[in-house]
């Protein structure tokens, strides 16, 4: 979700398992979770200083003209799936994922470790470098924003 592209999602996930197992492997096993959030976090920051770099280098290189459509998101599918049946299938989690996407970032990581990583707050506070406070804060306004956004979803 951090990345909008699985695969750069999954790279860097294997980054920052390498990293826990190469740096953390003769710590106790209670500690690799947050250890592991926190390699994580970073790994997605180097994410996107890295493509603002890259896409700076981009729209100069190509003398500031944005490129047309990706001809591989432009192929028909081989398998005969209509589009409309994968957006009807998806829905539910794209508007998810596009509220979590929404959130400003501290928000995001807030609600990401806490709701799906299922990390406490003071593991969540040392993950992301701050205090328990400053998480409760985070995670209490992604739910409220989440919560307001998706009020009117139902499937």
């Amino acid at each position: 979700m951090a990345t909008g592209n699985k695969d750069d999602a999954l790279d860097i996930l294997q980054e920052a398992m390498f990293k826990l197992v190469q740096k953390y492997a003769g710590r106790p096993p209670q500690e690799w979770g947050p250890l592991f959030q926190t390699i994580l976090q970073s790994r997605i920051r180097d994410y996107y200083r890295m493509n603002r770099v890259r896409n700076r280098l981009r729209v100069w290189l190509s003398g500031g003209e944005e490129g047309g459509p990706d001809p591989i998101q432009t192929v028909a599918d081989p398998s005969g799936r209509l589009p409309e049946g994968d957006l009807d299938a998806s829905r539910g989690m794209e508007r998810l994922d596009e509220a979590v996407r929404a959130l400003p970032l501290r928000q995001q990581q807030a609600f990401m470790l806490r709701a799906l990583e299922g990390l406490d707050v003071a593991g969540t506070a040392r993950v992301m470098g701050c205090s328990e406070g400053s998480v409760k804060t985070h995670y209490s306004r992604a739910v409220h924003v989440l919560r307001e956004k998706l009020s009117d979803y139902h499937e």
